[in-house]
């Protein structure tokens, strides 16, 4: 059984996931061989919050070069969290906005 912190790595601070945060959607990126239902139950551990909805994204590696080297960067996963309207904010991400 994995923990909660093998679930959850790291919040994503983008412009675009802060623009969420009024609606109660906060971003974080996931292990790759995490479920929904797992990711939903590690953020309520972690954070004490109670979660309406996960929607997960897979991101694939992406290859570069360093001159005549080749490689591929690791793939991620990333979770949008929604909140339900009685949850408190996670406190995270107070200041960020």
């Amino acid at each position: 059984m994995k923990s909660a912190y093998d679930i959850i790595k790291k919040p994503v601070i983008t412009e675009r996931s802060m623009s969420g945060i009024a609606d109660s959607k906060y971003v974080f990126e996931v292990a790759i061989s995490a479920n929904k239902v797992e990711i939903k139950k590690a953020i309520e551990e972690i954070f004490g919050v109670k979660v309406a909805s996960v929607n997960t994204v897979k991101l694939p590696g992406k290859w570069k070069r360093m001159g005549v080297h080749t490689g591929k960067t690791p793939a991620k996963k990333k979770a949008i969290v929604t909140l339900t309207a009685d949850s408190k904010p996670i406190e995270i991400f107070e200041g960020m906005i």
